[in-house]
């Protein structure tokens, strides 16, 4: 049994006349009548009482105008499915990012798919750069916002935003100048630095730029942590200070001030990333869309 037999079958089962079944298939009587006898041949019943003034159908044939119905139906829904989902309108789109992006343009770039793409399933899953990495090449994600860049022959970036790194610091930390830090006045202080492990991390990347401004961080005592959030928390208590992107100053927390510094320490990059080898049209639709609000908040 195949699609062309049932749509055969189910023009006669409607019609109950051999040609106008065949008039609204295009094809003549003659081989629509022999496709029909073959089809009863195949399945082994017989399909329609044919009487010398009407066409009937049989019990066989009433229970197979049924399915055929039914078969006809979820065909074409599929049909439907399949399209949407090769335009991009329906399906689901898996995320990583790293923490630190959602105070910033992750936000307003998933917003934005959403009210363009209201049936895309997204899920979002916070992991370190190491675990994007790892996940991205496992393709067990499809997008990876990572800070800093994923590095890897397999992928592809889009940089979004770069943006100037700042001190988090406890609310009873007292700087020389209101509003800016120096690197001079973090002798003597905590660090707090995040991720401990997988390394290398973010943490690295600070460690780095600190060392390049000629900073001593042998000397500095450190502390690590497993997450961004935890890191701000020991900062509330207290228990040292840290090196965040700017934009998690655009979120107000209890016992944490956040200070620019003079001169400025460096700047970190969020991107976007994805396999090379990426044809799904929901990665190729999000990352255009990233692009744009990128340039707009940008």
């Amino acid at each position: 049994m195949n699609l062309k037999q049932i749509a055969y079958f189910m023009a006669v089962a409607e019609e109950l006349h051999f040609g106008r079944a065949a008039e609204r298939l295009g094809i003549a009587q003659p081989p629509l009548s022999r496709q029909i006898k073959q089809f009863e041949e195949e399945i082994g019943a017989l399909l329609f009482n044919r009487g010398r003034s009407a066409v009937t159908l049989t019990q066989a044939g009433e229970r197979l105008k049924e399915r055929g119905a039914q078969i006809q139906d979820l065909v074409a829904e599929t049909e439907r499915e399949i399209a949407r989902l090769g335009q991009g309108a329906e399906g689901r789109l898996r995320i990583g990012f790293v923490g630190s992006s959602t105070y910033g343009i992750l936000p307003n770039i998933v917003k934005s798919f959403r009210a363009h793409y209201s049936q895309v399933d997204l899920s979002l899953l916070p992991m370190n750069n190491a675990q994007l990495h790892r996940r991205l090449i496992r393709r067990e994600i499809d997008v990876a916002f990572a800070r800093p860049a994923l590095r890897d022959a397999e992928f592809a970036k889009i940089r979004l935003m770069d943006e100037p790194l700042v001190l988090a610091a406890p609310d009873t930390f007292a700087p020389v100048r209101s509003g800016s830090v120096s690197l001079a006045e973090l002798a003597g202080e905590t660090l707090v630095l995040y991720p401990e492990f997988p390394r290398p991390s973010y943490a690295d990347f600070v460690l780095e730029r600190l060392a390049a401004q000629g900073f001593d961080t042998a000397a500095m005592k450190r502390v690590f942590a497993m997450d961004l959030q935890t890191s701000l928390s020991l900062v509330a208590i207290g228990e040292g200070v840290c090196i965040v992107p700017a934009s998690v100053a655009s979120a107000a927390r209890n016992g944490i001030r956040f200070l620019a510094f003079e001169p400025e320490l460096g700047q970190t990059e969020l991107s976007l990333n994805y396999r090379i080898d990426e044809q799904g049209v929901h990665v190729r639709n999000f990352a255009r869309l990233a692009q744009s609000v990128a340039r707009k908040l940008v």
